[in-house]
């Protein structure tokens, strides 16, 4: 009987991948309704809803990349476990690509990840383990563990940019483009996002260069994160040492994947003020009549604000489009609980101050960012 050949199996496992995202992409592009004080329709915003894809983030989009430059580089085959080092929602996506695979995964997680995240990884077919090492270590022993099985390492922080750049098609960016064509900006003044692994900024700065558009880029970061001081040094090593509080963005120390000569502002948020705009986003007082966002979307509805009462100020028409990472699902129990940001010692009141003021008067007051 005739084996088949190891080509065969990586160009369906390939074609599955592509054929299961191919209902949900492109991703929505949602209007985004401004206070009264904007509502001339000289600047309009959108959200990119990443939301939307099959487990629920934008990390979806990254690991089917993964795994499709992984298949066609010959590092997965038809039997190797996959082994990735995270509790969130790289696990939670790399689960389920696994599963439509055939393909066994395990995710290495940090002591402290939520239940809530640990069952969504059983659920999509996945199996974890807790580390052993404290939180910092736990990449290189979900790397020795690949070893000792014969498996391979999901590295998001190291692979991400370069798997979206190779096998990635459809990009964000050319979704959003396409997505504009239409509108009566077609060509935006600002996509903002945020930066986790890199790998979006990376994606959409390209772009920007690669066809000649005017629009800027934008980053959002939070606290404890080495990207915006790295950024604005110039230190391409810049390392904080302390994790992010806002989940899948900011790190403390910048990644392979980062690319500051793409980016034109990165903004520092306070932990604070993302709390303050997840709270708006999801409030049926909030502009959107409630949208159910995770909390580093309210970190880029802060920096889209910001954005936004700049080109206001400059007399500047045209459109803004903030990328919206995941769904407000995972959070209920942590950033959307009042017990639970309290115990973070975060006090959103002063920022949900200024943002009920904008919603009133249009006036944006930076002070505080």
């Amino acid at each position: 009987m005739a084996t088949e050949h190891p080509h065969a199996w990586a160009a369906d496992a390939i074609r599955r991948l592509r054929e299961h995202d191919r209902r949900t992409l492109p991703t929505p592009l949602r209007p985004l309704p401004l206070p009264s004080a904007f509502a001339r329709g000289d600047i309009r915003v959108y959200v990119k809803d990443e939301s939307a894809h099959p487990t629920g983030s934008m990390k979806h989009r990254l690991v089917r990349a993964m795994f499709a430059q992984a298949i066609a580089d010959g590092a997965i085959q038809r039997d190797t476990p996959v082994i990735a080092a995270t509790g969130g929602a790289v696990a939670v996506a790399g689960a389920r690509l696994a599963n439509l695979l055939g393909l066994d995964f395990t995710a290495v997680v940090p002591a402290k990840t939520p239940s809530e995240v640990l069952a969504r990884i059983e659920r999509e077919g996945g199996r974890w383990q807790p580390g052993e090492r404290p939180p910092a270590a736990v990449q290189e022993e979900a790397r020795e563990l690949a070893a000792r099985l014969g498996g391979h390492f999901l590295d998001h922080f190291g692979d991400a940019e370069r798997a979206v750049a190779g096998c990635g098609e459809p990009t964000i960016a050319d979704e959003i483009f396409g997505q504009l064509s239409d509108e009566p900006y077609p060509i935006p003044e600002w996509i903002v996002t945020g930066i986790g692994t890199g790998a979006t900024s990376a994606t959409v700065g390209r772009h920007l260069r690669r066809h000649g558009h005017s629009t800027r880029l934008a980053a959002v970061d939070p606290e404890n994160s080495a990207y915006f001081p790295a950024w604005a040094s110039g230190c391409a090593d810049y390392a904080t040492g302390m994790p992010s509080r806002i989940p899948g963005i900011g790190r403390p120390r910048t990644e392979p994947g980062f690319l500051p000569a793409v980016i034109d502002l990165v903004v520092p948020v306070p932990d604070a003020a993302s709390i303050a705009a997840l709270r708006w986003l999801n409030s049926a007082a909030g502009p959107a009549g409630g949208l159910a966002a995770g909390p580093a979307t309210g970190t880029a509805l802060w920096g889209t604000l910001h954005l936004v009462a700049r080109m206001r100020e400059a007399g500047t028409r045209g459109g803004v489009v903030l990328v919206m990472g995941d769904t407000a699902d995972p959070y209920r129990t942590t950033h959307l609980d009042p017990g639970w940001v309290r115990s973070q010692g975060l006090d959103p009141a002063p920022y949900e101050a200024d943002l009920e003021r904008f919603a009133r008067t249009g006036e944006w007051r930076t002070h505080r960012a």
